[in-house]
């Protein structure tokens, strides 16, 4: 049986307790966070132990869960690393890139499994299609998001499209060529909305916008690769394959389209989206990697590449003088 406490029980926080207490092999023993309000909320309402002092909670626990502010990622991971325990902490992996190099190098020198929280790797409708043989050579992605205070102390860049940006590069299999990018700062001190494309060695090319100042919600993804069309929304749980007619589609939707190669048909798939708690999901599979020691599904390496790219986009918007 793993024991696992949690470090941070705000709104994704009290999430992830929930899910801790449903999950098989595991123990929850108990939380720390310094909001006294917000502790003494979830001590009543869950019955799970608060602790004062965080090093006594890793102390008698195997793995931490990370869902304090990103500023407080650095000095909980370190704390926990360097006694051995195993991490999962919420993306982003960490506030800035020199503490994110760090916690990369205690985790090579470590024999402890650290897992990020980028949760969109476990939508149902990315899981509906990410079996398929996805070679995307241009992608279309819009985030928008209507405006909410918490989680401004980041930028939209870190705080929404960083999803989309763990998602692009799990899918592409090649190093980042150029970025371009531009924002605004809006409602807050950092960029609220944004557009940003990625150039990939390969020839992909990434067009990404995410806002936090939208009348309305959106989060899709739109592949475009050599035989396929595949969109992916992640806010509605609903995923769509337009492609050319294989043997394998028989009985999918199809229709017949005249080109100048001659007619070809078209077939029209909507594959079955299952139905999974992708909170739970995740904490699942970060509690596997530690009990079959095998590695995990959003590693520390994937979480620094997200932030080095986050950071590149940040850096060009800083460049470009869109904000003050």
């Amino acid at each position: 049986m793993l024991k696992v406490g949690i470090f941070g029980v705000g709104h994704l926080g009290k999430f992830h307790l929930n899910n801790w207490k449903e999950i098989k092999d595991v123990e929850l023993v108990g939380f720390y966070d310094p909001n006294d309000v917000a502790a003494q909320e979830v001590s009543e309402k869950y019955q799970v132990p608060r602790f004062l002092d965080p090093e006594r909670l890793m102390d008698i626990v195997d793995m931490v869960d990370v869902v304090a502010p990103t500023t407080f990622h650095y000095n909980l991971c370190k704390m926990a690393i360097r006694k051995g325990k195993h991490v999962f902490v919420e993306k982003p992996l960490a506030n800035t890139m020199e503490e994110a190099r760090e916690i990369l190098n205690l985790v090579r020198e470590s024999n402890i499994k650290l897992q990020v929280g980028h949760v969109e790797r476990f939508n149902p409708a990315f899981l509906a299609v990410r079996n398929m043989d996805l070679h995307p050579m241009f992608i279309e992605v819009h985030r928008l998001a209507q405006f909410n205070p918490r989680g401004t102390e980041v930028s939209v860049i870190l705080d929404l499209m960083i999803h989309d940006i763990d998602i692009i590069l799990s899918l592409v299999k090649s190093e980042v060529k150029m970025i371009s990018a531009s924002g605004v700062a809006v409602m807050t001190d950092t960029p609220d909305i944004a557009n940003v494309r990625i150039e990939f060695n390969n020839g992909c090319v990434a067009n990404l916008t995410s806002s936090r100042i939208s009348m309305k919600k959106m989060r899709k993804i739109r592949l475009f690769q050599k035989d396929a069309y595949i969109g992916i929304d992640f806010l509605n749980k609903k995923s769509e394959i337009i492609k050319l007619k294989g043997a394998a589609d028989l009985d999918a939707l199809s229709f017949d389209l005249d080109t100048p190669h001659g007619k070809k048909t078209i077939a029209v798939l909507n594959p079955l989206v299952p139905e999974v708690n992708a909170i739970k999901m995740e904490l699942e599979a970060f509690r596997d990697a530690v009990l079959n020691n095998t590695p995990t599904v959003v590693s520390e390496v994937d979480g620094y590449r997200a932030m080095d790219v986050a950071h590149q986009i940040l850096h060009k918007i800083k460049n470009n003088s869109i904000i003050s």
